[in-house]
């Protein structure tokens, strides 16, 4: 049972990335999800597992510091890259501007009826 509803928040999570790369704002890559952690203009972080620990470690402090979120993506970058719709590899990507609280609320594991 547990890995059905860990498959259902996994496809969710592709579903609302989608949405979010149709019409919210985001940016793919290491060196800019550093510089929107810095601008604090990130809402929520997502890294690949396959992401070397340095970067991962670096982003997670830097986000910390921020108080931005970071969700660790269930797959490798080849993965993340299809999730988000596009033909090559994304490590870590940073989530900008969003439609909804979905998002944030879903990969944080947050419910958002009981706030």
């Amino acid at each position: 049972m547990n890995g059905n509803l860990q498959k259902k928040t996994h496809e969710s999570i592709n579903n609302k990335l989608a949405l979010v790369m149709k019409r919210g704002k985001y940016t793919l890559g290491y060196k800019t999800v550093l510089k929107t952690i810095r601008s604090s203009k990130g809402k929520l972080i997502l890294i690949s597992n396959n992401c070397p620990p340095l970067r991962k470690s670096k982003i997670e402090y830097y986000a910390m510091l921020a108080k931005i979120g970071v969700h660790h993506f269930n797959g490798n970058n080849v993965d993340l890259g299809t999730s988000c719709g596009k033909y090559f590899r994304v490590s870590c990507l940073s989530v900008i501007r969003m439609i909804d609280l979905d998002l944030t609320s879903l990969a944080l594991g947050i419910d958002l009826t009981t706030i």
